[in-house]
């Protein structure tokens, strides 16, 4: 049963070019080097300046936990983005 994580992030808008470029990175560095790691997109909300919501998706939540300790994380994720939010919210599913 594939884990899924829907990311909602926000930040002022006077950062969404910080934040969008760390996403950026992350959406090339996790499919290539994480293999528990089934899909990773990023988006930014239209009419909200400065709103993110991501979607990833895992083979199981052990692939999840193991995507927060890379080193790619820990600096744009941790290092980066999290230091410029505003507000996050996180939902963790399983496929049906």
């Amino acid at each position: 049963m594939a884990f899924a994580v829907v990311a909602q992030y926000q930040c002022a808008p006077a950062d969404a070019d910080t934040v969008r470029d760390a996403l950026r990175k992350m959406r090339e560095l996790v499919p290539s080097s994480e293999p528990a790691n089934l899909a990773y997109e990023a988006h930014e909300v239209v009419d909200r300046p400065g709103a993110f919501v991501l979607y990833e998706r895992y083979t199981d939540r052990a692939g999840f936990e193991a995507h927060k300790e890379t080193d790619h994380f820990a600096e744009l994720i941790r290092g980066t983005v999290f230091p410029l939010l505003k507000e996050r919210t996180i939902t963790f599913t399983e496929t049906l």
